[in-house]
This record gives structure tokens, sequence and C-alpha cells, in this order.
């Protein structure tokens, strides 16, 4: 009551609102449940009689700005600013008519149908914990399928059938996956079952759905719950097929650690050192990390199990997936370059670092440094205290370097001593390709020797555009 009570001011506005126009309205799913748990925001989710167009009527003069984006789904969205108690609050608001939702077996959008009554838009609601309502502003409590008693066991179970509810929208079996990882819930057995048995159907969902619901398991606080019961019900099969084919059959004559749990401990040592609360990139770069190993496993003939070029491989494949989910082309790029770095740090042998070698990791992670200093130190999930304990203070003494570094030379923004103007001016020629073959050798020069005096460069540069004539 005192999460309800604390939205009160707005809610209870818009309601009277509804109300003299001779509609109902009521605080619903998500918005309820958190009130429970004491952590309801100011995202508030209405439902109501009134059809979008009357709803547009009532919320125009009173937000400050509505949007119509789901309008053919039956909801408005608004922005409505208040002052609650003595603090100004911005609240953002959806209000969606009672309806129900079916979808064609060979369609990816949902056919929307408005109901009529409370009960029966809960009962398509897609988990009990979701279809309770408090009607307002008389605040009256409205549970017709034991949502409360579901919150209070923390268990997710489906209003009516799960066959039922999936059947409705499949991506709702993500969800239950989703919800599980925010949550820390069980989900009911039944509903696994369902689930396991229909996991095929996510395919009906366009990918820009399923990847909006992975992003918000995989930001969760339990991913690993959530990414779990994504591969036992078999649908990371048909959504993030990588993630199951790390699973690798075991050979009793060649052992190497299980591949599918040490991605899953390097997700949650990865989530460990975020500073700055959720990080996608990170996150996804330390799932993906090694879906490359499965393509690149050999058997050794004394008895070891190599992944060469694991890392490379990971990469393409990693770019491949995201493309296929939707994401955009940035994240595409910082996660499949976080793939293709993380094994770099263990190419330097025992840590004896030579100022090129560091010059040329910092130049190669650019801005995803900071990024690959995670992924790296997450990577190592051995049990041998001393090999761990090894490795920890190798990478110690690479920030140390790097930060030496720093200081003295701009890594952020390294770049050859000349630019491309002064190095036409030195060679006596326009702009052209040879002018390209310059810069990068100057590069490389400047990586390998480190910054350069003014005369020096021109000397080097000369000398080498002598050798290419």
């Amino acid at each position: 009551m005192s999460e309800l009570l604390r939205v009160s001011p707005v809610a209870d506005d818009l309601a009277r609102r509804f109300q003299d126009a001779g509609f109902s309205l009521a605080l619903v799913g998500g918005s309820v449940r958190d009130a429970l748990l004491g952590r309801l925001g100011n995202d508030l989710d209405f439902t109501t009689d009134a059809r979008p167009d009357d709803v547009l009527k009532i919320m125009r003069p009173w937000a400050d700005s509505v949007w119509e984006v789901g309008i053919a789904f039956g909801t408005v969205g608004a922005q409505k600013d208040a002052r609650v108690g003595d603090v100004d609050q911005s609240f953002q608001i959806e209000v969606t008519t009672y309806r129900s939702e079916a979808y064609d077996r060979t369609s990816r959008k949902p056919e929307v149908s408005y109901g009529d009554s409370i009960e029966e838009d809960l009962l398509r609601r897609d988990f009990t914990v979701n279809a309770m309502a408090v009607a307002l502003p008389a605040k009256e409590f409205v549970d017709p399928h034991g949502g409360l008693d579901d919150l209070a066991a923390r268990v997710l179970r489906t209003p009516g059938t799960p066959e039922d509810s999936f059947s409705d929208d499949p991506l709702r079996m993500m969800r239950a996956a989703r919800f599980a990882a925010q949550l820390d819930f069980e989900v009911a057995p039944e509903v696994v079952e369902a689930m396991t048995a229909m996991a095929e159907r996510i395919e009906i969902v366009s990918a820009e759905r399923v990847r909006d619901e992975l992003n918000k398991l995989i930001l969760s606080a339990h991913p690993r719950k959530g990414l779990t019961l994504l591969v036992d019900t078999g649908l990371a099969e048909h959504v993030l097929p990588e993630l199951p084919a790390l699973r690798l059959e075991r050979d009793e004559h060649h052992r190497h650690k299980d591949v599918y749990d040490h991605t899953l401990i390097v997700l949650e040592q990865a989530i460990a050192l975020e500073a700055d609360g959720p990080d996608l990139v990170l996150r996804l770069a330390a799932l993906l990390h090694d879906i490359g190993k499965p393509r690149t496993r050999r058997f050794e003939d004394d008895g070891r199990v190599s992944f060469h070029h694991h890392e490379v491989v990971g990469a393409k494949m990693t770019k491949r997936r995201m493309t296929a989910l939707k994401y955009s082309n940035d994240l595409v790029k910082e996660v499949s370059h976080l793939v293709e770095l993380h094994l770099r740090f263990h190419g330097y042998g025992t840590g004896e670092w030579t100022d090129s070698a560091v010059r040329r990791y910092v130049r190669d992670a650019g801005p995803l440094l900071d990024r690959l200093h995670k992924l790296t130190r997450s990577d190592c999930t051995t049990r041998n205290k001393r090999k761990a304990a090894s490795l920890s203070r190798a990478y110690d003494g690479l920030e140390e370097r790097i930060a030496q570094l720093q200081e003295q030379e701009e890594l952020d923004a390294i770049r050859p001593d000349l630019d491309g103007n002064q190095i036409m001016d030195v060679l006596g020629v326009g702009p052209g390709p040879a002018i390209g073959q310059a810069y990068k050798f100057l590069l490389e020069l400047r990586l390998e020797n480190g910054p350069m005096e003014h005369d020096a460069a021109v000397s080097a540069l000369k000398e080498w555009w002598d050798t290419q004539n």
C-alpha cells in the first residue's frame, strides 16, 4: 500500500478522469507485482475498458506528452510530470485497452481483439504474478488467478494452461526465463514441460522481439538461471544455438574443462567486475567468447585437447548470430571484437611484455580496453589457486605497464609522429596510395619504438621512401 500511495497523486488523478468519462481504470501487471515486491518505479501500466480513441481524448489534455506507437495493439503511452510530496518526478505511463491476443500459425504479429472485462484481460496475461490489478481510485485488489500466492511462493505459473498461453504468444516462453532471471523465481514444472514441448514455436516470433527479451534476461540480476532454462528446455537451440553447442561430449581419453559451465562462470565473474551497472557489451562478450571452441576442437596425440584459433572463429560466429538477431552494427562490432581479442593477453607468455606489445594491445583494444581487462580477468576459472594468483599478478603487471605508458605517450590516441600533410610535404607527392602506405609505416614505427622527435621521424620516412623507389 505504501508503494501505491506514493504514486496515488498521479494514478488517482488519471483514474478520476477516466471515471468522469464513464470508463474504469486499473493499475495492472508488472506495476502491481513490483508494488507488492516493494520495488515500484515510475513506469506505470494501466488497463481500461476505454477504446484507444477514447484513451487519447482523456490523456491528451492531461499528459505532458502522448505517443501512439503501440496504438495498433491497444496501447497509448504518455509522460506526466508531477510533484509528489516535495519532489518533482516524471512518470512514464502506458494505458492498454482490455484485450486478448492470439497468433496465427504463420504470422509473426498478434491479432488484437478488445475485451469488455478486467477478468478477461487478466486471463490473457503471461503469468499469474503479472495477472493482478488494483482498480482505481477505489484501490480494490483484483487477483482471480492466485497471483499473490504465487508471488509469495516465488513461482511462475500461467493464468490458464501454459499450452494456451504459449500458443497465444510464444515469446512468453522466453519471458518465463527472463522473469526467472530478473526475480530469481522458480518456473512451475507444468510450465517448463510446455516450454520444452513447444520450443519450436518460438521461431514464429520476430528476431527483434527475441533479441529484446534476450537482452532483458542477460542484463538481469541472475542471467545464469534464465540461460540454463533456455538451454534445458531446448529454446536456446532456436534463438542462440551456439550456447547449448558448448556442452561438448566428453572423451575418457581426452579431458578438458566443461566449456558450457566455464562460460556461465565467466559471465558471472564479468558481472561481478561491473562498476557502473549492467553492461550489455561485456555480458554478451562473456557469454559468446568461447563459441568457436566446438568448431575448432582437436584431439592431440599426447592426450591434450586444442582449440586453436577459436577466438577468430568465435568472432565470426558472434557477428553472424548477432546480425541474425538484428543487433545494431556498432554493438555487433564491439562484441565480436572483444571475442576476437579475449586470448590476446595469453599470447604474450609469462607477462614479460615489451613496450611495443603493450602499445599494440592498447591500440587494438581501443575504446574497449576497460571491457577487455574485465573479460580477460573473468576468463580465469581455474580451481588451481596458485595458477589463478599467477595469472592475476601477470595481468596486474600489464595494467601497471599500460598506466605508465599512458602517462608518457598518450596511448589512447596512438598515431604516427607525422600527419598526412606533413608526409606529403616531406615526400613531395600528392594524395594517393603511397601516402597511406607511408602513414602505415610510421604508425608501425611508433608502435614499435614509441614517440620520435620530428627530425628523426622525417629521416626515417625518407629512408623508407628510398626503399620504395
